[in-house]
């Protein structure tokens, strides 16, 4: 009877351990999943921001038809979930390369790029990582 019992609780802590790996890795993809898409939302905010670059007039602080000056808002630099820099800038185009701060395997992290193009009636988002 006390090997019964004892192969019983050697089951029951497997049973645990497998039940806490799961759910571990259950709470890290959904962490993953919901930083990328924060980092969507804040990739879709520096878009709009600039397309009304892009469409103000010179004498207004925008571009006049020209993405060429635009940075980025220093607020929107660095957050919590993520840093943003402008990986490639010209008159009628700019990307925007977004990197998270949860690494998904190693040292990759999570990475999202967007591209405005001109006229800025729309843009493209690209999930990297």
């Amino acid at each position: 009877m006390g090997q019964q019992q004892l192969l019983l609780i050697i089951l029951g802590l497997i049973l645990v351990a497998v039940a806490l790996a799961v759910g571990i890795s259950l709470f890290r993809s959904s962490a993953i999943d919901q930083k990328r898409n924060m980092m969507i939302n804040d990739c879709i905010d520096l878009a709009a921001i600039a397309q009304q670059y892009y469409l103000k007039p010179i004498s207004y602080g925008g571009g006049g038809q020209s993405f060429t000056n635009w940075e980025i808002p220093s607020s929107m630099k660095s957050t919590a979930v993520g840093s943003y820099k402008i990986t490639n800038i010209k008159t009628n185009e700019i990307i925007i390369m977004a990197t998270g701060t949860e690494v998904v395997t190693g040292s990759d992290s999570v990475k999202v790029q967007v591209t405005i193009p001109a006229p800025p009636e729309d843009y493209q988002i690209q999930i990297i990582n």
